[in-house]
């Protein structure tokens, strides 16, 4: 039996992808666990892999999540040639713990440059704006982007963590061709709803980041929506896994990340493409 896809652009993918942070960043696993972890992902059929190059823990380690991701694809004994590695750029990790934004067009060139080394590909297959930088206008790092596009340095273009209004002018500048917006959305985080609905409306991939709450609060995500834990009791699943299909449920433009370090957790994830949920669970879960 195929396994279903959704559109991402002019590919199609897995419904659900795997989020690389949690294997890079603070109480990273060892590169072993990691690796099983990818190899896993792959071998129940997800053929999306989301990054980044500021997914590192100190200033000597930039892109630790992108040289992880080719490693364990060059490693894997299967045929890897349909995973789409998706990659981010301006957003960036000092070394001391914080975050910061470069949106400037010479950094993301300069980054696109880097991730396309670590990842030992000839062109990135989805580029994405990871945060807009209040330095930097916004449509000269998104024409940055449309003109890697254009240079075939990138294969698509998507941005993250965006409005509504920075969605249109993203789509204006590229032409059209936005195939992806990457925002927070999850049972805790529902101020997306707006970016999700119009990513709907337009036919541009939604892809929710930290969709079970993020890496500190996943594990605890039925305790905290009492709705999630009642339905995946009363249905026998994992609240994780309702999430998810919850989530895939809501449009068919939305293709979950789920952050993972354990292999079992990202087969857990990724079975949430087996579970329908009923058009009144998912208003009952839309209303929680």
């Amino acid at each position: 039996m195929t396994n279903p896809t959704r559109t991402l652009g002019d590919v199609q993918v897995s419904p659900i992808g795997l989020g690389g942070m949690p294997m890079s960043i603070e109480g990273r696993p060892d590169e072993a666990r990691s690796i099983a972890t990818i190899h896993a992902a792959l071998d129940a059929g997800i053929t999306l892999i989301d990054t980044a190059d500021a997914y590192h823990l100190t200033a000597t380690d930039v892109g630790h999540n992108e040289t992880l991701i080719a490693k364990a694809l060059a490693s894997y004994g299967g045929d890897t040639s349909n995973v789409v590695v998706a990659t981010k750029g301006g957003h960036l990790r000092p070394g001391d713990g914080s975050w910061t934004q470069d949106g400037s067009p010479a950094y993301l060139k300069q980054a696109v440059e880097a991730s396309i080394k670590r990842l030992g590909v000839e062109a990135i297959g989805l580029y994405q704006f990871h945060r807009p930088d209040p330095k930097t206008p916004y449509e000269d790092s998104v024409g940055a982007i449309r003109d890697l596009l254009d240079a075939g340095k990138i294969r698509q273009a998507g941005i993250s963590n965006a409005n509504p209004d920075q969605i249109r002018q993203a789509n204006e500048i590229l032409g059209g061709r936005l195939v992806s917006v990457q925002n927070q959305f999850s049972p805790r985080f529902r101020s997306s709803e707006p970016e999700l609905e119009l990513c709907d409306e337009l036919g541009i991939a939604f892809l929710p980041w930290s969709p079970l709450g993020g890496i500190s609060s996943a594990g605890d995500l039925g305790d905290k929506h009492p709705a999630f834990h009642t339905l995946a009791s009363e249905l026998g699943v994992s609240p994780q896994k309702l999430t998810l299909a919850w989530m895939l449920a809501k449009s068919p433009v939305v293709i979950p990340i789920p952050g993972s370090s354990r292999p079992e957790t990202i087969r857990d994830s990724y079975s949430a493409i087996d579970l329908t949920l009923t058009p009144d669970q998912v208003a009952t879960l839309d209303a929680a």
